[in-house]
């Protein structure tokens, strides 16, 4: 029996190597230089068409973008297709890579100079080569690569899906709208979220991007005009921010309106799901009731949020009040704010005891207090404005610190910073009170060495462990590592977010940044060498992403429920949605999905049962 479906509950349908691999070809993908056209989505094709640009009304609080019409899908509903090949990955990515039909459209001539300018840093200023994190041609191989958009497609469920999966799994990442005409990073690619949508055991998928502000403009274009703030290096960098500033002083871009590509993570919070990057405010999308999505606008709490959010802000499971924070190159470098139960948010409270921008993309809460990572990689002002370089780089003779305060406090008084050597966490999994709120109890990812963070991921090694701060000592007075495995992404049953948790479902990145499998662990073992007490793999050449744990519906234990994760085959090239049992020792999969595209890697998830998509607010 093959590696994948050993002791699984059904098969894992185009998830098996039973047959050896094809023979390896290489991937290569041509990316053309586009200027002046304008897109337009035919039924199976990108066609080319003359546009009129679209607007968009800002009204307090929430932008409204005027959403371009969908493509629509040529693949009958229930298509079987065994026996026939999978679509290659170059076909798979045609959005990107089909060459384009040129048709003439006039624009106005600043517009025009914009365009060719950034034509002429790519032909002549970028010829240098790119290091590999940067290069698209290495960034967007394989399953990395972008897809189209998919309208909502029945898919084949093999297995049975549990009655508490009713509702939907939506999981948030990367992928280009337009072929990046210059150095591209993995972090600059335009949102786009796959849900799944379960109902009475049936399974409908949909992929949509998510109409930010940027998407909408480039969409407009034809041609991508923002730079790839992450990929930002040397001359071409320079050249580009300059090409921006221009587009911006003659109004072709309106920076107030964002910059963000809400490509990271999603949230649930006033019966409104919004996705998230922290470079922006949050959008808020709607997920309807035929299994589509759709971007409603960019939201900023009726005027009392500005610039960004953090993509992980933190909802309490037993008051319902969402915990976040936002930071930046500019003074106070972070601040703090709480979200009501109502969506009302409340007034920020700045933390100018963080003495300089560093990167701060997660927190974690307890009962009592908020906690952030003050990391050693640091944020690069000058850098960042004058596309010189990277917006971030390691400060080494920096000591990482954990910062933590109490979550009701108005103002930074009571704020205790503890120096932990070496601690850099970018996701934190839990946190708790112990000892009356003396002491706090952290448990995140270290990744060492944090200085290959953007540039050398495949060097980077993640090790869990368990930190114990006494805040009466001001000091940490316990630290273990839970496993040597390189793990990340973790996740624990939500409703023991800030409290005291036994178990946690982790990501294995074997290779890193690509999951090979899962690990549950068990804290009640942090004495021992191990906490690991169950491992699912998923096979030669299958990889999956970040799992997302679901409580079953009433009573159980802390680990009675399922994981949910969207896996690939990179031998058949297919991609499936899978359900596993987070209680069996061996994390037994006991429903699959075959979907009907590909769902490349990407980043964070989120379950919404089907209690709460009923409440969803109306917002259109």
């Amino acid at each position: 029996m093959d590696a994948i479906s050993s002791s699984f509950h059904v098969p894992f349908p185009r998830l098996n190597l039973s047959s050896p691999p094809p023979k390896a070809t290489s991937l290569a993908i041509t990316f053309p230089t586009i200027t002046n056209i304008r897109l337009g989505w035919g039924p199976d094709q990108i066609q080319l068409r003359t546009h009129s640009p679209k607007t968009s009304t800002t009204t307090t609080g929430l932008t409204r973008a005027t959403p371009s019409p969908p493509p629509h899908s040529t693949e009958p509903i229930n298509v079987k297709r065994e026996g026939s090949p999978p679509p290659p990955l170059e076909k798979a990515a045609r959005a990107v890579t089909q060459p384009y039909k040129l048709i003439a459209s006039p624009l106005p001539l600043h517009v025009m100079l914009c365009n060719a300018l950034d034509d002429l840093i790519s032909n002549f200023v970028n010829r240098h080569p790119l290091p590999s994190s940067i290069n698209s041609k290495d960034v967007l191989a394989g399953n990395y690569a972008p897809v189209r958009e998919l309208p909502p497609t029945k898919c084949t469920v093999e297995g049975r899906l549990p009655r508490c999966l009713d509702g939907a799994y939506i999981r948030n990442g990367p992928n280009p709208q337009f072929a990046p005409n210059a150095a591209y990073h993995r972090f600059d690619g335009d949102g786009m979220l796959h849900a799944m949508q379960i109902s009475g055991g049936q399974a409908t998928f949909c992929s949509r991007f998510v109409r930010t502000y940027k998407f909408t403009k480039e969409k407009e274009a034809g041609l991508p005009i923002y730079p790839n703030f992450f990929a930002l290096n040397g001359a071409a960098g320079f050249a580009r921010g300059i090409v921006f500033a221009v587009r911006v002083l003659t109004g072709q871009i309106n920076p107030m309106n964002g910059l963000g590509l809400a490509n990271t993570g999603l949230s649930f919070m006033d019966n409104t799901l919004m996705a998230l990057a922290e470079s922006d405010l949050p959008y808020v999308v709607q997920l309807m009731p035929d299994g589509d999505v759709i971007t409603v606008g960019r939201w900023d709490f009726a005027g009392k949020l500005s610039m960004a959010m953090t993509a992980h802000p933190k909802v309490d499971p037993v008051t319902g009040e969402v915990f976040a924070l936002r930071y930046g190159p500019i003074p106070p470098f972070l601040k703090y704010f709480r979200i009501g139960v109502d969506g009302t948010k409340q007034p920020d409270v700045p933390i100018f005891s963080f003495r300089q921008p560093s990167f701060v993309h997660d927190l974690a809460i307890t009962e009592r207090y908020a906690i952030f990572p003050d990391m050693q990689m640091v944020m690069k002002p000058l850098a960042m404005f004058t596309g010189m370089g990277p917006p971030m780089g390691c400060e080494a003779r920096k000591v990482p610190r954990v910062g933590i305060i109490p979550r009701y406090a108005t103002d930074e008084s009571e704020m205790k910073w503890i120096e932990v050597p070496g601690f850099n966490f970018v996701h934190s999994v839990n946190a708790w009170d112990e000892n009356g709120g003396e002491e706090v109890v952290l448990v995140a990812a270290n990744i060492v060495p944090v200085e290959h963070i953007l540039e050398r991921m495949d060097l980077l090694h993640c090790c869990l462990e368990m930190v114990r701060i006494n805040l009466r000592e001001g000091k940490v007075v316990g630290r273990r590592a839970l496993s040597r495995r390189n793990l990340e992404w973790g996740v624990i049953n939500p409703k023991f977010l800030g409290r005291k948790s036994r178990y946690a479902f982790m990501a294995i990145l074997d290779p890193m940044s690509k999951v090979s499998g899962i690990v549950k662990l068990d804290f009640d073992r942090a004495s021992g060498d191990d906490c690991v007490v169950a491992t699912r793999r998923f096979g030669e050449r299958c990889f999956a992403g970040e799992p997302f744990f679901v409580g079953k519906e009433e009573g159980g234990d802390e680990d009675d429920g399922y994981l949910l994760i969207y896996a690939h085959n990179e031998g058949s090239g297919e991609s499936s949605f899978v359900v596993m049992d987070a209680k069996s020792s061996t994390l037994d999969i006991v429903a699959s999905v075959r979907l009907p595209q590909r769902v490349p890697y990407g980043f964070h998830g989120l379950f919404v049962c089907q209690r709460d998509l009923q409440k969803q607010k109306n917002w259109q």
